[in-house]
């Protein structure tokens, strides 16, 4: 179970799908809900984004794929792989989709967010996770399936499926540049002012939760973390191209969206 608890327990009952070789519990997958519609798929993009015929640009919620090779930069592992996937679904389906639209319907880049589903009521993301073909994210308000996609995710991390067979952690001192991460490191120190609650850790990199997210967040276990080694994982931000760094700031910051986002090792 997560550290903050936001993973229910729950007793395994009803059916089971195979994906892929893989025997999943029907409560890890998802199930669809009311409020559902269907499109035509014109493309899949990579492992986490689609096209519609309609010219809509779709970004799966509660996952990140790895990111396919592009100005020069070779693909990261498993990107062709996750992509692949998404593609057998989508051709299974008849090149369609089921899409469940998220409370944020939009992100700033003008892309539909949404939960993906083929006819049957199966989810796209948590398929994916369970495959290890991406990394669980969770960015609020798109929370309402993180439950069972965080234990899509826990199927893969205990059996070393995909990415998880060599996980990609790193250190504060690897970070080169802005982009999503998965780090690990010991916390230093913690504080809290009008910016919101700020996770000091050894080396060049603070998590930062803002103030309008610190409801989600148990604040008395987060004053608890000084000394303690944590894994986080998000968007990593370069405050240096941002303006630059005040006197005693650290470069990197990787901003805390959900609880599930961050996690104290043992």
């Amino acid at each position: 179970m997560d550290f903050f608890g936001r993973v229910k327990k729950a007793s395994l009952v009803g059916a089971f799908f195979v994906f892929g070789g893989w025997v999943f519990p029907a409560l890890a997958l998802c199930p669809l809900s009311d409020g559902a519609s269907t499109a035509l798929v014109q493309q899949v993009i990579d492992g986490d984004t689609l096209r519609l015929a309609d010219g809509r640009r779709v970004r799966l919620i509660g996952i990140n794929a790895p990111e396919l090779g592009h100005r020069g930069r070779p693909a990261e592992p498993f990107a062709e792989a996750a992509r692949e996937r998404l593609q057998q679904s989508v051709k299974g389906n008849a090149d369609r989709v089921m899409l469940l639209p998220g409370s944020q319907a939009r992100d700033r880049y003008g892309r539909t967010l949404a939960h993906a589903y083929d006819a049957r009521g199966r989810n796209w993301e948590a398929q994916l996770l369970a495959e290890g073909l991406g990394y669980l994210v969770a960015v609020a308000p798109n929370v309402s399936l993180v439950d069972c996609q965080l234990q899509a995710e826990h199927e893969a991390r205990a059996d070393g499926r995909g990415l998880w067979r060599r996980p990609a952690w790193k250190s504060p001192e690897q970070l080169r540049g802005g982009g999503f991460a998965l780090v690990r490191a010991a916390v230093r120190r913690v504080e809290r002012n009008r910016g919101g609650l700020w996770i000091e850790l050894d080396g060049p990199l603070v998590l930062h939760v803002e103030p309008h997210l610190l409801g989600q967040f148990d604040l008395a276990a987060l004053q608890r973390l000084p000394g303690r080694r944590i894994e986080a994982r998000g968007w990593v931000v370069d405050r240096a191209r941002r303006g630059g760094t005040a006197s005693g700031q650290v470069r990197w910051m990787l901003p805390l969206t959900h609880p599930v986002m961050l996690e104290v090792l043992p």
